[in-house]
Protein backbone atom coordinates (compact mmCIF):
# COMPACT_ATOMS: atom_id res chain seq x y z
CA UNK A 1 0.00 0.00 0.00
CA UNK A 2 1.38 3.41 -0.95
CA UNK A 3 0.84 6.48 1.21
CA UNK A 4 1.42 10.13 0.45
CA UNK A 5 4.51 11.45 2.29
CA UNK A 6 3.73 12.90 5.70
CA UNK A 7 5.69 15.95 6.76
CA UNK A 8 4.94 17.66 10.07
CA UNK A 9 6.61 20.39 12.08
CA UNK A 10 8.62 19.51 15.14
CA UNK A 11 5.80 20.81 17.36
CA UNK A 12 3.26 18.66 15.49
CA UNK A 13 5.45 15.56 15.99
CA UNK A 14 5.78 16.35 19.71
CA UNK A 15 1.99 16.58 19.97
CA UNK A 16 1.40 13.36 18.03
CA UNK A 17 4.03 11.18 19.76
CA UNK A 18 4.77 10.26 23.36
CA UNK A 19 8.07 11.63 24.69
CA UNK A 20 9.71 8.19 24.26
CA UNK A 21 8.36 7.81 20.73
CA UNK A 22 9.62 11.28 19.87
CA UNK A 23 13.10 10.50 21.27
CA UNK A 24 13.33 7.25 19.30
CA UNK A 25 11.51 8.12 16.10
CA UNK A 26 12.45 11.76 15.53
CA UNK A 27 15.87 11.90 17.30
CA UNK A 28 17.08 8.44 16.16
CA UNK A 29 17.18 7.04 19.68
CA UNK A 30 16.98 3.43 20.84
CA UNK A 31 14.64 2.01 23.46
CA UNK A 32 16.06 -0.29 26.10
CA UNK A 33 16.14 -3.94 25.06
CA UNK A 34 13.47 -6.27 26.41
CA UNK A 35 10.91 -3.61 27.34
CA UNK A 36 8.49 -3.83 24.42
CA UNK A 37 5.42 -6.03 24.86
CA UNK A 38 5.64 -6.56 21.08
CA UNK A 39 8.62 -8.87 21.67
CA UNK A 40 6.13 -11.54 22.75
CA UNK A 41 3.43 -10.75 20.16
CA UNK A 42 2.72 -13.94 18.22
CA UNK A 43 -0.78 -13.37 16.82
CA UNK A 44 -1.34 -13.01 13.07
CA UNK A 45 -1.58 -9.38 12.05
CA UNK A 46 0.22 -6.28 10.80
CA UNK A 47 2.74 -3.94 12.41
CA UNK A 48 2.27 -0.27 11.54
CA UNK A 49 4.39 2.87 11.99
CA UNK A 50 3.36 4.38 15.33
CA UNK A 51 3.89 7.88 13.92
CA UNK A 52 1.91 7.81 10.67
CA UNK A 53 0.10 4.47 10.46
CA UNK A 54 1.93 3.13 7.39
CA UNK A 55 2.02 -0.68 7.12
CA UNK A 56 5.57 -1.89 7.84
CA UNK A 57 5.68 -5.62 8.62
CA UNK A 58 3.50 -8.69 8.42
CA UNK A 59 3.52 -10.92 11.50
CA UNK A 60 4.50 -13.77 9.14
CA UNK A 61 7.99 -12.24 8.91
CA UNK A 62 8.51 -11.77 12.67
CA UNK A 63 11.01 -13.99 14.47
CA UNK A 64 12.68 -14.19 17.88
CA UNK A 65 16.19 -12.85 17.34
CA UNK A 66 17.13 -13.07 21.03
CA UNK A 67 18.15 -9.39 20.95
CA UNK A 68 15.31 -7.94 23.05
CA UNK A 69 13.76 -5.98 20.17
CA UNK A 70 11.00 -7.05 17.77
CA UNK A 71 12.72 -8.45 14.69
CA UNK A 72 11.51 -9.17 11.17
CA UNK A 73 13.23 -10.72 8.17
CA UNK A 74 11.30 -8.70 5.58
CA UNK A 75 9.50 -5.36 5.43
CA UNK A 76 6.36 -4.80 3.39
CA UNK A 77 7.46 -3.72 -0.08
CA UNK A 78 8.11 0.02 -0.32
CA UNK A 79 7.43 0.66 3.38
CA UNK A 80 10.96 1.44 4.60
CA UNK A 81 14.07 3.20 3.35
CA UNK A 82 17.63 2.89 4.61
CA UNK A 83 20.67 5.04 5.16
CA UNK A 84 24.14 4.52 6.58
CA UNK A 85 24.57 5.29 10.29
CA UNK A 86 28.09 6.13 11.47
CA UNK A 87 27.24 6.85 15.13
CA UNK A 88 29.05 5.15 18.01
CA UNK A 89 32.17 4.41 15.96
CA UNK A 90 30.58 1.72 13.80
CA UNK A 91 28.91 1.50 10.43
CA UNK A 92 25.32 0.32 10.54
CA UNK A 93 22.28 0.55 8.28
CA UNK A 94 19.47 2.57 9.81
CA UNK A 95 15.96 2.10 8.48
CA UNK A 96 13.06 4.49 8.65
CA UNK A 97 9.45 4.74 7.58
CA UNK A 98 9.24 5.62 3.90
CA UNK A 99 6.14 7.73 4.48
CA UNK A 100 7.11 9.93 7.47
CA UNK A 101 10.87 9.30 7.72
CA UNK A 102 10.61 8.29 11.38
CA UNK A 103 13.53 6.22 12.67
CA UNK A 104 12.51 2.60 13.27
CA UNK A 105 15.76 0.75 13.99
CA UNK A 106 18.66 -0.91 12.20
CA UNK A 107 18.82 -3.71 9.66
CA UNK A 108 21.55 -6.36 9.85
CA UNK A 109 22.58 -9.21 7.56
CA UNK A 110 22.33 -11.94 10.21
CA UNK A 111 18.66 -12.85 9.91
CA UNK A 112 17.00 -16.10 8.88
CA UNK A 113 16.14 -17.29 5.36
CA UNK A 114 14.76 -16.41 2.97
CA UNK A 115 16.24 -12.88 3.13
CA UNK A 116 19.06 -13.24 5.65
CA UNK A 117 18.04 -9.83 7.04
CA UNK A 118 17.13 -8.79 10.57
CA UNK A 119 15.11 -5.59 10.88
CA UNK A 120 15.83 -4.89 14.56
CA UNK A 121 12.95 -2.57 15.41
CA UNK A 122 12.20 -0.31 18.34
CA UNK A 123 8.88 -1.58 19.69
CA UNK A 124 7.83 1.96 20.64
CA UNK A 125 7.96 2.79 16.91
CA UNK A 126 5.35 0.12 16.10
CA UNK A 127 1.62 -0.35 16.51
CA UNK A 128 0.23 -3.87 16.11
CA UNK A 129 -3.21 -4.79 14.82
CA UNK A 130 -4.21 -8.45 14.95
CA UNK A 131 -5.97 -9.98 11.97
CA UNK A 132 -9.71 -10.24 12.79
Amino acid sequence: MTHEPLTLTDDEWRTRLTPEQYRVMRCEGTECAGLSPLNDEKRPGTFFCAACGAELFSSRTKFDSGTGWPSFYEAISGSVATKRDFKFGMIRTEFHCQRCESHLGHVFEDGPPPTGLRYCTNGVALRFEPTP
